[in-house]
């Protein structure tokens, strides 16, 4: 009995395995006739190619957008004039923040005010120490003032602690510690000498840098010292005008540091991440005013992220 239900399913199954072959063998039959055909005869699918991103122009002496993978890897998404050397304005607060954090204990360290550091010229925020002569304040506020507000009093204070001409020679050693081939501090705040106009010729009396230097101290800093980003990105108890705050993205911001005088102009650098990970560094030197640093930063932005 269980043979003949066997041979009536074997007889019964025979037309659906017939079919699976039949198939199978028209399939590949057609497979060999398409890698059998010439090359130039075969249709492939088209991928539409990527339409090209509109050109961008910066009012700006000098600009660049670099995206670093997590492996370290640079790519270079957009550059202006990125080795000119150009006046930094308080963007040198940034090695001067280095400087500290290699040399200073950050909680225990305590500074007084000395006159001529709360004489250093005014910017208009909170920050300015005129009034607070003989006090005394800790590394981590005198940073929070100098690279949230700008303040201009707190790191020439700063600076004081081991002598304003060796925290200067540590500042350009650094400098030419990580190559950075066209960089110079005058001072550790940024300000410009005085009744004197910038042009090339007279870039040694200046903080200066330039666009590719500042990425790779921004890098550096990454790596190393990332609180000094993370401090300007704490919500400041003042207002900041033309801040990094005043900018608009959808990505993780990391953080940045502003800086204006006369002669540099708007000097912005802004640094945010993606989802995976990648960091973008974005920098903006000689814009036509503090404004128009957020506005250049914002259109950079944008682009980028088109």
């Amino acid at each position: 009995m269980k043979l003949k239900i066997f041979l009536i399913s074997f007889v019964l199954s025979l037309p659906f395995w017939w079919g699976i072959n039949f198939f199978q063998e028209n399939l590949e039959n057609y497979f060999y006739a398409q890698i059998s055909q010439p090359l130039e005869e075969i249709v492939f699918a088209k991928i539409p190619p990527k339409p090209p991103k509109p050109e961008l122009d910066l009012q700006a002496k000098a600009a660049i957008s670099v995206k670093l993978n997590e492996s370290g890897a640079e790519k270079i998404l957009f550059n202006k004039n990125i080795n000119q050397p150009l006046p930094i304005a308080s963007l040198t607060k940034l090695m001067t923040a280095v400087i500290v954090l290699e040399n200073y204990d950050l909680g225990n360290t305590l500074i007084t005010i000395s006159k001529t550091a709360a004489n250093q010229e005014n910017v208009p925020n909170y920050g300015n120490l005129d009034k607070e002569i003989g006090k005394k304040f800790n590394v981590k506020q005198l940073l929070e003032l100098m690279l949230i507000y700008s303040s201009n009093d707190a790191a020439w204070a700063l600076s004081e602690v081991i002598g304003v001409p060796n925290f200067l020679e540590k500042m350009n050693q650094k400098a030419k510690d990580l190559g950075l081939e066209n960089t110079n501090f005058i001072n550790p705040h940024g300000l410009d000498p005085e009744n004197l106009h910038y042009d090339p010729s007279v870039i040694n009396f200046y903080n200066y840098s330039t666009a590719r230097d500042l990425v790779k101290l921004a890098q550096y800093i990454l790596k190393e010292h990332p609180l000094i980003f993370e401090i300007p990105h704490e919500a400041p108890l003042y207002s900041v005008k033309d801040g990094i705050f005043d900018l608009f993205l959808t990505q993780e911001v990391i953080g940045g540091k502003t800086g204006y005088t006369d002669e540099a102009g708007g000097c912005i650098i802004f640094i945010f991440k993606n989802e995976r990970g990648s960091f973008f560094v974005n920098l903006i030197l000689g814009a036509p005013s503090s404004s128009a640093r957020i506005t250049e930063m914002q259109k950079l932005i944008d682009w980028i992220n088109q």
